[in-house]
This record gives C-alpha cells, sequence and structure tokens, in this order.
C-alpha cells in the first residue's frame, strides 16, 4: 500500500486526489470481492448444481464400493470353498438368516463362511503373540485363552448375525404400522397397487429407510415383469415377519379372486390395530411381574438399610456397652 501511495504522490501533488484514488481502489477491490463470494454461494445455492454434485458423488462411491466389494469377495471366494459345511440344512438356515440381515448379494454365504474361519485361526494367534509379553503367564492360562478366542471366532459371527436380523426386524416392525396406514390411504385415493407401494416406499425413506428399501425393491420387480404375487411373496420371505406375512397373504388373495384391494387393506389395518392394543395389553400386563426382580434387588435393600439401619445401630452400642 506504502508503495503505491508513494506512485500516486510522485503522478500528482494533490493530497485529496491520492486520497480518492485510494479510496476507490479499496471500493473496488471490496466490490470484485463481494461479487466473487456471492457467485460462489449462488453456485453452491443452486439446486441444478448441488443435484449434479449429488449424483456425481454418489456414482464415485459406488464405483469405490464396488470396487471394494469386488476385492473383498475375490479374497473371501477361495477361503469359502474350503471352509463352507457340505450340510444343506446348515446352509439354508445360514442362507435364510443373512436374507433377513439385509445380505442378499450372491457371495453373502461365502463370505459370512470365510470371515468365521479367518476369526478362528486370526484371534488365537493374536491371543498367543500378546501372551509371548508377558512372562508370567502361566501355559494353562494361555490354553484357556486361546480356547476362548478360538471359540469367540467361531461362534463370533453367528452372534452378530442374529443380533443384526433382531435387529432389522425390530425396524421393519416399527416401521410397519405407518407403511401400512399409508399404503390404505394411497389405495383409497384412486392408486394402484405399485404405484401406492412406490409412494409409500418415497415417504418412509427418511423415517424408516429399511421398510422403504423393501418396498422399493417391491416395486422394482412389478416394474421389471415380476408377477404381482410372485414378487409380494418374495417381501415375505426377505423380512421373515408374520406382519408383513399376513399383509402378503391378503393382498395375494385379493388379486387373486379379483377383491377390492382398498376393503381388503381395510380390513387388515383393522385386525393389525387390535393385534397391536393386544399386544400393548400383555406388555402391560407382564410389566408387574418384571418390575419384581429390581425391586428386590435395588429396592428393598435400599428400604431395609434406611427403615431399620438406625435400629441395628443402636443395638450395636447397647450391646457394645454391656
Amino acid at each position: 500500500m506504502e508503495v503505491i501511495v508513494q506512485f500516486l504522490s510522485s503522478l500528482t501533488d494533490s493530497d485529496g486526489t491520492v486520497r480518492w484514488f485510494v479510496i476507490a481502489l479499496a471500493a473496488g477491490t471490496v466490490t470484485v470481492f463481494g461479487m466473487g463470494v456471492a457467485s460462489l454461494l449462488q453456485s453452491a445455492a443452486d439446486p441444478v448444481r448441488r443435484r449434479l454434485g449429488g449424483v456425481q458423488a454418489a456414482d464415485a462411491s459406488m464405483d469405490e464400493s464396488g470396487r471394494k466389494l469386488v476385492s473383498f469377495e475375490t479374497l473371501m471366494g477361495p477361503i469359502a470353498k474350503y471352509v463352507a459345511p457340505k450340510d444343506q440344512i446348515e446352509n439354508s438356515e445360514i442362507g435364510q438368516k443373512l436374507v433377513y440381515a439385509g445380505f442378499t448379494g450372491p457371495s453373502a454365504q461365502q463370505n459370512f463362511y470365510a470371515l468365521r474361519a479367518i476369526l478362528f485361526v486370526l484371534l488365537p494367534v493374536t491371543v498367543l503373540l500378546v501372551t509371548r509379553l508377558f512372562a508370567d503367564v502361566p501355559v494353562s492360562s494361555i490354553a484357556m485363552y486361546t480356547a476362548i478366542a478360538a471359540g469367540m471366532g467361531f461362534l463370533g459371527p453367528s452372534i452378530v448375525l442374529d443380533r443384526l436380523v433382531e435387529r432389522r426386524q425390530k425396524a421393519l416392525r416399527n416401521g410397519f404400522p405407518d407403511a401400512l396406514d399409508l399404503l390404505v390411504v394411497c389405495v383409497e385415493s384412486g392408486l394402484g397397487l405399485s404405484q401406492a407401494i412406490s409412494r409409500v416406499a418415497d415417504e418412509l425413506q427418511v423415517s424408516h429407510p429399511e421398510l422403504a428399501i423393501e418396498l422399493a425393491l417391491v416395486n422394482a420387480e412389478m416394474r421389471a415383469g415380476v408377477d404381482n404375487v410372485v414378487a409380494l411373496k418374495n417381501l415375505a420371505d426377505r423380512s421373515g415377519m408374520e406382519d408383513i406375512r399376513g399383509l402378503v397373504s391378503t393382498l395375494v388373495q385379493t388379486l387373486r379372486f379379483g377383491t377390492s384391494v382398498a376393503d381388503a387393506l381395510r380390513v387388515y389395518s383393522e385386525e393389525f390395530r387390535d393385534k397391536r392394543t393386544q399386544a400393548a395389553e400383555e406388555r402391560a400386563a407382564k410389566m408387574g411381574t418384571k418390575m419384581i426382580f429390581p425391586l428386590v434387588l435395588f429396592m428393598f435393600p435400599a428400604f431395609f438399610v434406611v427403615a431399620i439401619g438406625p435400629a441395628v445401630i443402636r443395638l450395636v452400642n447397647v450391646f457394645s456397652n454391656l
């Protein structure tokens, strides 16, 4: 700034001219900077640019996740070929649990068995390496820790899978009443079954994404040419829930006999509300029995200490003075 002022002073002897020129230069700089910031904000707020940026980011993330998935499946494939059980019953049970948990990929089952084999070997080896750092650990303890680690590696994936199944079914169960009410409203308003399922899936994307994905998959199967009955039965098979299975049975019977879908959904909605009311009453009736254990373990000891504690202290003092 001093160099600029000296240069302007050499051009003119008037201090006022130099002052106004510096003010104009500063104002122009601020104006250009403000216009640049405004342009950036406008670009960021532009819905078209934001949508294109989101699509490009989603495509990039999908490509990256796809490459990671391919590499993971390539790594797990040879391992699963040797550790997967030959029993078809066990394979069907694990495959069914994987579907209930949301893992519907063609290589989900082999990845599960490969992961179990890796943990079965990796956890005991890790325990052996860690125990070598402690010289005072006896051999019997090392063997016990190694056996526990091997058991955790073998049973851990099954336990985690069961928890994932419970969590996903709980999420589906929580979103099913809202989906049923929305489906009744959409069908009664004149939409077809496929359009109603699509609209309900769109409405539940934020509140219940698991159920929205399942309904969107049903709609995609219907649009791809799969029979409506088959698509609905696939939904029941993927969820593993009696509530959704009952809804699917109602819709299948309606489509088979040609009756009104709105009437069938209204009747099932009323039955489902009665079932929810009965389930809530059952939980409320069990509440008294469930409260016995925390009362006995936590409330009664504190009550006895407060009520009988002073008397016990006085008796101890009296007997100690004898």
